[in-house]
C-alpha cells in the first residue's frame, strides 16, 4: 500500500499546493492514505475548523499537529469532535483530542497514526515522547499492522533517535517542524522507513514559509515584526511510503517535490532519490 505524508502545510500557498497537485499524486501512485501536518495551515500558526475541513475536502485523510496546535482557540473545541485531527500524544492527560487514531483506508486496511512532540527546545512541560510512543504501541489493537509516526521536533538527533527506538515497531517515522526537507530518507534495519524532516508545503521563496523581509527585520534589526505567511509560488513537499500491509514493514520511501514552476513548464513531479 502507498501512504503519502505531506510536510507542514503553511498558509494559503500550502493549501493551494495540495489542492493543485494532490489529485495527480493520488492517481499516479494509487495512494491509499494521505496524511498532512497542518499546524501552520491557518495564517501560518495553528489550525481552524474551516482550514482543516478544507484539507479533508481536498483529499487529506488525517491531519497531524505540533507546537502550534492551540494557537487558534477554536481548535480546542473542534478537535474534540474530529478524530482525524490529531494533536501531540504526549500532551498532559485531559488535553482535548488525541495524538493517536486508527484510520481505515479505501481498501479496508487499518492504519495507526501517532503524533508526537519533541522535548528539546520546544515549549511546554510534556511527557517523554519515547515513553509515550511505547505506551501507545502497547495498547494498539493486534490487527493494526501499519503504523505511521509523525515526530514534530526541533532537534535532528531527537528525531533520529525516535527512528532507531521504534525501528521494527512501526512502519515509518517521519520528522516535521523545521520546514526544510532532509536527504536522509532510508529504511532502517528492522523495516521502519525514516526521514528526519519531510519539509514544508508552502512558498519556498521565503524564510521557512514566512515573509522574508519581516523575518529579516526580526533577525537583523530585532524589530518586533509580526510574522506573516509569504506570498508566491506554491511547492508541495512529501514522502511516499510503500508499505507491506501484512507485515507492516516499509518496502520503499522516497521524497517528492512539486512546484508551480515545474508544472508550468510541463514537468512531472520531481521524485528525489
Amino acid at each position: 500500500m502507498h501512504v503519502l505524508f505531506i510536510g507542514d502545510v503553511v498558509g494559503e500557498p500550502g493549501f493551494r499546493a495540495i489542492a493543485t497537485y494532490l489529485p495527480h499524486l493520488v492517481s499516479k501512485y494509487d495512494v491509499e492514505l494521505v496524511i498532512a501536518n497542518a499546524e501552520n495551515i491557518a495564517d501560518g500558526n495553528g489550525v481552524t475548523r474551516s482550514t482543516a475541513n478544507a484539507l479533508f475536502e481536498h483529499g487529506v485523510d488525517v491531519l497531524t499537529n505540533g507546537n502550534h496546535a492551540w494557537d487558534k482557540k477554536e481548535a480546542l473545541d473542534y478537535i474534540k469532535s474530529e478524530p482525524r485531527l490529531l494533536r501531540p500524544h504526549n500532551y498532559p492527560a485531559g488535553t482535548p483530542g488525541s495524538g493517536w487514531c486508527i484510520f481505515t483506508t479505501k481498501h479496508g486496511h487499518k492504519v495507526g497514526i501517532l503524533n508526537l512532540l519533541g522535548n528539546l527546545f520546544m515549549p511546554g512541560d510534556l511527557a517523554c515522547p519515547f515513553a509515550t510512543a511505547l505506551q501507545a504501541l502497547e495498547q494498539k489493537p493486534e490487527d493494526v499492522k501499519v503504523i505511521i509516526v509523525d515526530v514534530h521536533a526541533e532537534v535532528a538527533s531527537e528525531k533520529i533517535g525516535m527512528g532507531w527506538y521504534l525501528d521494527g515497531k512501526v512502519s515509518a517515522v517521519v520528522g516535521t517542524h523545521t520546514h526544510v526537507p532532509t536527504a536522509d530518507e532510508r529504511i532502517l534495519p528492522k523495516g521502519t522507513g525514516y526521514i528526519t524532516d519531510v519539509g514544508m508545503s508552502g512558498c519556498y521563496d521565503s524564510i521557512v514559509g514566512l515573509d522574508t523581509q519581516k523575518m529579516l527585520n526580526r533577525l537583523i534589526d530585532k524589530q518586533p515584526e509580526s510574522m506573516s505567511v509569504a506570498e508566491g509560488k506554491a511547492t508541495l513537499c512529501a514522502v511516499m511510503l510503500d508499505i507491506d500491509e501484512i507485515s507492516g514493514r516499509c518496502r520503499e520511501i522516497f521524497r517528492l517535490r512539486v512546484a508551480e514552476s515545474d508544472m508550468d513548464s510541463g514537468m512531472d513531479e520531481l521524485r528525489l532519490v
